[in-house]
């Protein structure tokens, strides 16, 4: 029984060894197994984008298998693809648990990119010209556009246009080079603005410099260029930012009401002014709050806002042409000193000439800004027209008081008082008795004194033949020949004669006719 025992012992002995160690090269052998740890965390659940993709016993392996998800995704994408990938992970300490394996926590990073793809970057071109940009697909569509514009002045295809690196931009900024369509882009040269282009002006056509007939000439397109610098970069954008090319064409060639600074020229009105540039008046005056009205005093040397309809790239193109055309001698002048500036005397009357012409008219779009002949054939002179004027400033006239509130304007009226003009002949400022009367401009004074309805009265002589006078004067202070000078105190307000109340009544005269003051009023 002892012996028995003995070997049941040593049976159960052997087998629980044996057990242990079939445990133990099971849990080693697993590949889904982890040893225990009791102090550490040992497994950890992978998070991507809050997404769980799987277990591991490794999360610094996970970066890898993230880039590795990351180069499959995009792998046969030819554009910038932006994606969240936020990785984190959940540590715990176990003693049995299972992990997964590479492939599969691959395969399950690459699911969660492709659903959190926020949008691809398109590789595209953006156009500048000016201020104005826009964005095309490729370069090819660029240079179409660009070519759109030239088109426009160029029927025959004569000129085309390529993209070359801006030497003037330490960045990779592209620019536009013009060249004959037929020759090789390594004989391409830079067209850039107005001034460079009008520098060229006769290089292009150099066998014709000195034509001796004009049979000889070869008439039509001679240059053309952009008026505009056009800048193009390459850059990376959302597909909704990118402008169909129809429809970029139609935005750069199509006509912009664009504002211009106009100076005023002697002679010009506003009315010719509005005329000249497609405006109204009314709408001249709008854009221009300098103006109070459509009766505004403009002076040369004034600048004006103006609106012009340009495109947004503007090209310029000089053009070589035959004309047959009667012309006119420019208008000769004789100064006269003595005279003033707003007397004119016509000596000679103009006659038109004829000619035959051989110009170079350059053009932006289809305004014509310059011309040079290059043969002319008289058949006849033209006669110039001759012109006397005067050279001395005429004198100017200001308000003879200051404030007051107009109580009758010039022209017709309702008598305000029996015996009263209804055709009121001056200007009346209603204001308190003994306010400050200042000659207007500087004369000699010819009357001070009474004159019946006008009370107390001063009139004064100009040097241009011009007479003010101011009427219902409380006090006057000044004599018959006195000289006086532009804002020289002559006299108070009063309500002397026939008058309704305190105010001053002012007139100005133009060889004896009264004129409305505010038509003169510097």
């Amino acid at each position: 029984m002892d012996k028995l025992t003995r070997h049941y012992r040593k049976l159960k002995a052997v087998f629980l060894i044996s057990a242990f160690g079939v445990i133990a090269a099971a849990l080693f052998a697993l590949p889904t197994s982890v040893r225990w740890e009791a102090s550490e965390e040992n497994i950890f659940q992978v998070y991507l984008n809050g997404t769980d993709v799987g277990s591991t016993d490794d999360p610094e392996q996970m970066e890898e298998l993230l880039w590795q998800a990351r180069e499959e995704l995009v792998r046969d994408s030819r554009e910038m693809v932006f994606m969240d990938a936020d990785l984190t992970f959940e540590g715990r300490a176990c003693l049995f648990g299972t992990i997964n394996g590479e492939r599969s926590i691959r395969a399950n990073m690459k699911e969660v990119l492709e659903g959190s793809v926020r949008q691809t970057l398109q590789r595209a071109f953006t156009v500048k010209i000016n201020e104005y940009t826009v964005n095309l697909r490729t370069s090819k569509e660029v240079l179409t556009l660009l070519q759109e514009c030239l088109n426009r002045y160029d029927p025959e295809g004569e000129y085309a246009v390529d993209l070359v690196v801006d030497p003037d931009r330490e960045l990779n900024v592209l620019t536009t080079s013009i060249r004959p369509s037929e020759q090789e882009q390594e004989q391409t040269r830079l067209c850039a603005g107005l001034d460079a282009f009008l520098n060229e002006a006769m290089e292009t056509i150099p066998a014709q410099a000195q034509p001796t007939g004009f049979e000889e000439i070869d008439y039509g397109l001679v240059d053309v260029a952009y008026a505009d610098t056009v800048e193009v970069v390459e850059a990376y954008l959302m597909e909704d930012e990118i402008t169909p090319l129809k429809e970029a064409i139609d935005q750069v060639t199509k006509e912009q009401e664009k504002e211009q600074i106009y100076e005023v020229q002697s002679g010009d009105t506003l009315s010719q002014i509005a005329l000249n540039n497609g405006l109204t008046v009314e709408g001249l005056v709008d854009i221009n709050p300098a103006l109070e009205d459509e009766n505004a005093t403009i002076r040369p040397g004034d600048e004006l806002v103006i609106t012009v309809p340009e495109p947004e790239l503007s090209v310029l193109h000089r053009v070589l042409v035959y004309e047959e055309d009667s012309y006119e001698a420019p208008v000769e002048y004789v100064d006269v000193d003595e005279w003033y500036t707003t007397k004119t005397e016509v000596i000679q009357e103009p006659s038109a000439g004829f000619r035959r012409t051989a110009s170079i008219k350059t053009f932006r779009n289809e305004e014509e800004i310059g011309e040079e002949i290059i043969l002319e054939d008289v058949e006849f002179e033209a006669v110039p027209k001759i012109v006397k004027r005067g050279t001395k400033v005429p004198p100017t006239y200001i308000k003879p008081i200051s404030g007051g509130r107009i109580s009758s304007s010039f022209g017709r009226r309702n008598a305000p008082t029996r015996g009263a003009s209804t055709n009121h002949h001056g200007v009346d400022w209603a204001i308190p008795v003994g306010t400050a009367v200042m000659a207007s401009s500087g004369g000699t004074v010819t009357r001070a004194g009474w004159g019946g309805g006008y009370g107390y009265v001063v009139y004064v002589q100009h040097a241009d033949g011009r007479e003010t006078r101011y009427a219902h004067l409380s006090k006057i202070l000044v004599s018959v020949g006195e000289h006086v000078d532009q804002g020289e105190k002559i006299a108070l307000t009063g309500n002397t004669g026939r008058s309704t109340g305190p105010h001053l009544h002012f007139e100005l005269r133009i060889n004896g006719v009264p004129v409305n003051p505010y038509e003169h009023f510097n």
